[in-house]
């Protein structure tokens, strides 16, 4: 068979003997063919060793025996049957000889070319991704049909890399160019993203692409091979997603926010912000702490099931959590009042929740407001109440003892005036104190007479420490001083021009002692019916301010003393605490 494909092809010149030899030594597969391709008619040592035979063991065999598809052979990658069983992949190329029958080269196929399919290329083309090869020896760029889409080039060997190296954006050039020389030194892929203006419209893209040395048989890089991509879309969905989370970091640090991440698997926190480690007390060196820790360790004991209910609750319902508790800051160790909100995450529905993200606030204060105001609303609802009792006493108080519509009408103003002075001096300390010292000022200055601004004056003489009287007690005091004032100016010393009145003050062991003492007026004789002064001096100081009141009715002049404890100030009145 052989003879006869030699006779058919060689040249009359050359024996067949020769072309048997070379057929014999080929350093490829060779074998002769029917002119239907079903039949091996002769097979060259070499691809019979490629297959497991002896020499000569192919000659005559149906091809359909050493496939592993098909009846005949054709061009291409094929995988051939060997005879233990195996197989192996060798691509095959077909010349017809003349007599009909048909040469077929065989050649081992190269791993990396084996999966070099049409399929791959398609492949290629869908990913948007286009091949290029750069020859360093000429210095042209060659693209694939894609990679010239991309780029705004003609397909095939249409630019060099000079031409092309200036539509890359100047800033990233030089650092590319060092980036890849680099690559190509030290024998490794490479890659780089860029802005690039693209040769057909000049418009400005992203690109990424990526590359290795291709080189000779002395290693020296002879050209380089690889892809280019178009992330133009994929790099404005990048810069949105990054401008997005800038504006929620400017929005949660305006909010004063902390963002965290809790990994429910793992039991292990993400703190995204500062603001996360400034709300717990931490520096960012000593990390995160995880539920776990959180639940035992941080929060307050008593809020602790409130807060695992609001979590189950949360899981259970797939809704936000809320949850509100006290945190014990690690630094100082302060008592702090944070709201959390957060989503639980789960990679599909009904799904085990993966994390937790949510964001934490700081509402120390504003619970401390809430609760400041609530107590104020309490006090001012007792204090209204306390008032109109007051005013109503001082209505039929001053009523029995007016001898006529004159002296009812003026001893109910003055008490009325003294009651609205002491709570305006209570109101310009926003319901706190009323100052002793400002008083008995309101009330004793208009009778005082001093021979020279600088001079002690000569009927007025207060001397006493600054001392603050809290609310509960200033209302019922001040009134008392609008009574001793009355009746001094009406029957004591400051019915007449030579009379005087001296108060002394102090606070010792908790409480009041405050002296009032007449002198220089008519002679004082115990009064024989009780007024609304004294019983204002011994009901209300005594049963409201559980004050001890003393009097002497000397005939040189009145004596008073009064005792009283002074309540605490509750700092939680204060709004502007």
């Amino acid at each position: 068979m052989l003879e006869r494909a030699d006779q058919g092809s060689r040249s009359p010149d050359v024996s067949p003997g020769l072309y048997r030899a070379a057929f014999d030594a080929a350093p490829v597969g060779l074998a002769i063919l029917s002119p239907d391709g079903r039949t091996i008619r002769a097979a060259n040592p070499r691809l019979c060793g490629w297959l497991g035979h002896p020499p000569g063991a192919l000659d005559g065999r149906a091809a359909a025996t050493v496939l592993d598809s098909g009846q005949t052979i054709e061009p291409g990658i094929r995988r051939w049957r060997r005879a233990d069983g195996g197989g192996i992949d060798l691509r095959l190329s077909l010349s017809e000889e003349a007599g009909g029958e048909t040469v077929a080269v065989a050649e081992e196929v190269d791993a990396d070319e084996l999966v070099r399919a049409e399929q791959n290329r398609d492949a290629l083309t869908a990913a948007g991704l286009g091949e290029w090869r750069w020859d360093l020896t000429t210095g042209e760029m060659a693209f694939s049909r894609r990679a010239a889409q991309i780029l705004g080039y003609a397909p095939g060997r249409s630019v060099t890399w000079a031409a092309m190296r200036g539509r890359i954006d100047p800033d990233d050039a030089e650092r590319i160019g060092t980036a890849v020389s680099e690559a190509i030194r030290q024998g490794r892929p490479y890659e780089f993203q860029t802005r690039f203006r693209r040769a057909a419209d000049e418009a400005e893209i992203w690109i990424g692409a990526r590359g290795e040395a291709v080189l000779s048989g002395d290693g020296t890089p002879v050209g380089i091979v690889g892809v280019v991509q178009d992330i133009t879309t994929r790099v404005e969905a990048r810069v949105a997603l990054a401008e997005r989370e800038e504006r929620l970091r400017v929005a949660t640090t305006v909010a004063n926010l902390g963002i965290f991440e809790w990994h429910v698997l793992d039991d292990r926190a993400t703190w995204e912000n500062e603001r996360m480690f400034a709300l717990f007390g931490r520096r960012p060196e000593e990390g995160s702490i995880g539920k776990s820790t959180f639940l035992k360790e941080i929060l307050h004991p008593d809020d602790r099931p409130a807060f695992r209910q609001a979590i189950v609750r949360a899981l259970r319902d797939d809704t936000i959590l809320h949850a509100t508790g006290r945190i014990r800051r690690h630094d100082d160790g302060t008592w702090r009042t944070i709201d959390m909100a957060g989503k639980f995450e789960r990679g599909r529905a009904g799904a085990l929740p993966r994390r937790l993200i949510g964001v934490v606030a700081d509402v120390t204060d504003r619970h401390q407001s809430e609760e400041r105001r609530s107590l104020l609303i309490r006090e001012l609802h007792h204090r209204v109440k306390n008032t109109l009792a007051t005013v109503q006493a001082i209505v039929g108080s001053t009523a029995r003892t007016a001898t006529s519509i004159d002296s009812f009408h003026e001893a109910f103003v003055g008490r009325i005036k003294s009651l609205a002075h002491t709570h305006s001096v209570l109101t310009e300390a926003t319901w706190q104190t009323a100052r002793l010292r400002d008083l008995l000022a309101s009330e004793l200055m208009p009778y005082a007479e001093s021979e020279t601004e600088t001079s002690p004056d000569l009927r007025i003489a207060l001397d006493g420490p600054p001392v603050d009287l809290p609310s509960d007690i200033a209302v019922p005091i001040g009134m008392a001083i609008h009574e001793l004032t009355t009746n001094a100016a009406k029957y004591g010393a400051l019915s007449t021009g030579r009379g005087r009145v001296a108060i002394t003050w102090d606070v010792r062991d908790g409480r009041l002692h405050l002296d009032w003492r007449e002198s220089g007026g008519p002679p004082v004789a115990p009064p024989t019916r009780q007024g609304f002064g004294s019983r204002l001096l011994q009901r209300v100081l005594t049963t409201q301010v559980q004050a001890t009141i003393t009097t002497d009715y000397a005939p040189e002049g009145f004596h008073l003393t009064l005792a009283a404890p002074m309540p605490e100030r509750n700092p939680a009145l204060n709004p502007l605490a």
